[in-house]
């Protein structure tokens, strides 16, 4: 994946966000339902950040930045820690 798709992929699940929380608060999606939703789409953003940064540090390392790869949300998400 291209740093432009994944920009794209960041900005789609950052709509769809938006969207969520528009949609919960005119009462279409429960409170429970937009908070699974939510953690959801924290992870999946949390992964794409992460493959963009894995990205720009093989470039500064003349390495092939499309030997990157997404991991696993466990390990990303357990930076935070």
């Amino acid at each position: 994946m291209q740093d432009g798709e994944i920009l794209a992929k960041i900005k789609d699940l950052i709509a769809e966000e938006h969207d969520l929380r528009d949609r919960t608060a005119t009462g279409e999606v429960s409170s429970q339902e937009e908070r699974a939703r939510i953690k959801e789409l924290e992870a999946a953003l949390d992964q794409c950040w992460d493959l963009l940064r894995q990205r720009k540090a093989r470039r500064e390392f003349g390495e092939d930045p499309d030997f990157a790869s997404p991991r696993p949300v466990n390990e990303v998400e357990g930076y935070q820690q």
